[in-house]
């Protein structure tokens, strides 16, 4: 595939479209690893916790295909090598880690990493709608973005209050 800054992205509406499409992948594919990792979790409070952003993904989906909607672009997906280099990678390390408080440890960091990318992700698209005129589609998506900031938030105060205290034990 080619990389973000192909030869079709020329205007700031390609870019916004592109990185669209880019986050829909990413949101679609953290629909499928989010129970994996719940799965995997053996802290109740981290299990349900990926259960919950597991829900709420699925509803980050539905607001992009609205948003789409809204812009008249195509609802479609591009490959995001980002977001499949950070679930490989957790995929990798909780197949590594015996220690259950070790492999929760790992666990949220690889959320983390993937809500990172997140949150960078819609503050761009929130920034170009409104320079695209588009503050309709800006208020959707800064809906998803607050989710992704307080599930973020959440994650450090699990990894804060119990995980990583368990783990360096």
């Amino acid at each position: 595939t080619m990389g973000l800054f192909t030869k079709d992205i020329k205007t700031m509406n390609d870019l916004f479209v592109h990185q669209l499409q880019d986050i829909y992948y990413a949101e679609q594919q953290l629909t499928k690893a989010l129970p994996k990792m719940a799965d995997k979790a053996t802290d109740p409070q981290l299990k349900q916790g990926f259960l919950t952003h597991l829900e709420e993904t699925k509803q980050h989906v539905k607001r992009l295909e609205e948003v789409f909607k809204m812009h008249g672009a195509q609802v479609k997906a591009v490959d995001c090598p980002a977001i499949d280099g950070i679930i490989a990678e957790a995929d990798e390390t909780a197949g590594e880690v015996a220690d259950k408080a070790v492999l929760d440890a790992a666990l949220i960091n690889a959320a983390q990493a993937a809500e990172h990318y997140e949150i960078v992700r819609y503050g761009s698209l929130i920034a170009w709608a409104k320079q695209l005129g588009r503050n309709d589609c800006a208020t959707v998506l800064a809906k998803t973005l607050e989710e992704e900031k307080a599930t973020d938030r959440k994650l450090t105060t699990l990894a804060e209050s119990k995980v990583n205290l368990r783990a360096a034990s």
